[in-house]
């Protein structure tokens, strides 16, 4: 019998996201194959304990979010032999892993850090590297990558905490080079965390306030009477590209903040596939692996757009390298209505991961001239 490939399923963070990674972290347990994978819970908490898990005790409780027990044992990621990975405790024997699956969100799990911690102990992981993972984790250096690739992009403003305190950018300044509504955004969070749609310019200063207190950086977009178009990208040779969705935030919400998207169980509707032309439909998919490869993404990315009402124009909003794979979650929604089901697509991102890092590890690191 084959031995299966074991999966360390990592989870929770300390990001705003934790709880938003409990919930997509259950969901991915539950479906990746049993035929195929031996899988391994591993969890960081908010102060950035890492403990394993004994995944029986997760399966019989079947929960939708998943708990962190404070007994479960305390865990250290090292280099193993052969490219693996090792979870070495505090007190007992050490376990070696294939394979680390992070369903992590937010700043310290998708934005660079945590994969330079596992690019350091050499072991294969989901998702993208170092690179993407930063720029797509970064609103506003995404939006200058784009620019450069020629993706269009909305009007906006980004600015760090120091220049904007220090008066080197004021309200009226923004004022001058945007029209309400403007949208404020920390650069480096998501999943709707810190945004405000500002009406009013009187109500600008509190919302920056507020997004400063996620991010030292922000970004303030201006507003476009658009609709909300997603697109989902896995590699691959081609990459595959799912159909666009398109999600409708209900009128109570205004847009699809942090409520509407995981509080609200009737926060948003979602047309799946988007209500497109074919050639909608061809462009802003086309315009979603441009994006994809102009940062450099490998593994998955859900590609964010706006459609403009009035022009037709699509503007990218962002690039999520590690998207949300809750019950609810758009990315593996597209994929299986493009044909790919959730188990299948985690198989195919577990592959992914191994082929990138055979490919990887097959580099030369010495030269000798």
């Amino acid at each position: 019998m084959t031995e299966k490939t074991r999966v360390a399923v990592l989870y929770g963070g300390r990001s705003g996201e934790h709880e938003v990674s409990l919930q997509s972290a259950a969901s991915v347990i539950r479906h990746l194959d049993r035929d195929r994978f031996e899988v391994v819970p591993v969890s960081i908490d908010k102060a950035g304990r890492w403990q394993r898990h004994d995944l029986r005790r997760i399966t019989q409780t079947a929960d939708t979010a998943l708990a962190i027990p404070p007994e479960s044992p305390e865990v250290r990621l090292a280099q193993g032999a052969d490219g693996r990975g090792r979870l070495v405790p505090l007190a007992g024997e050490p376990e070696e892993v294939d394979v680390v699956f992070p369903v992590l969100h937010g700043p310290l799990c998708e934005d660079g850090t945590l994969q330079g911690l596992l690019e350091l102990t050499e072991v294969a992981y989901v998702g993208s590297g170092v690179l993407a993972s930063a720029v797509g984790m970064d609103k506003d250096v995404t939006k200058r990558l784009a620019g450069l690739a020629g993706i269009p992009i909305a009007p906006y403003r980004a600015f760090t905490r120091r220049a904007y305190e220090g008066g080197a950018v004021s309200v009226q300044e923004i004022a001058a080079s945007l029209r309400l509504p403007v949208f404020v955004k920390p650069c480096n969070m998501g999943s709707s965390v810190g945004i405000h749609k500002v009406k009013e310019w009187d109500a600008l200063a509190a919302a920056l306030d507020d997004a400063f207190q996620y991010d030292v950086k922000v970004l303030v977009e201006q507003g476009i009477d658009a609709r909300e178009i997603e697109v989902a990208v896995l590699d691959g040779v081609p990459p595959f590209v799912s159909v666009a969705s398109e999600l409708n935030p209900q009128p109570h919400h205004d847009f699809y903040s942090y409520a509407a998207k995981y509080l609200d169980p009737e926060g948003a509707s979602v047309d799946l596939p988007a209500k497109l032309t074919p050639e909608q439909m061809e462009r802003v998919r086309a315009l979603a692996l441009e994006a994809f490869a102009a940062l450099e993404c490998s593994g998955l990315a859900r590609v964010d757009f706006f459609l403009d009402r009035q022009s037709g124009a699509f503007y990218l909003n962002e690039v999520n390298t590690l998207p949300g794979f809750t019950a609810i979650s758009m990315y593996p929604k597209m994929m299986e209505a493009s044909g790919v089901p959730y188990p299948e697509l985690l198989t195919r991102l577990v592959e992914l991961a191994l082929e990138r890092h055979r490919t990887r590890r097959g580099l030369k690191r010495e030269f000798a001239g």
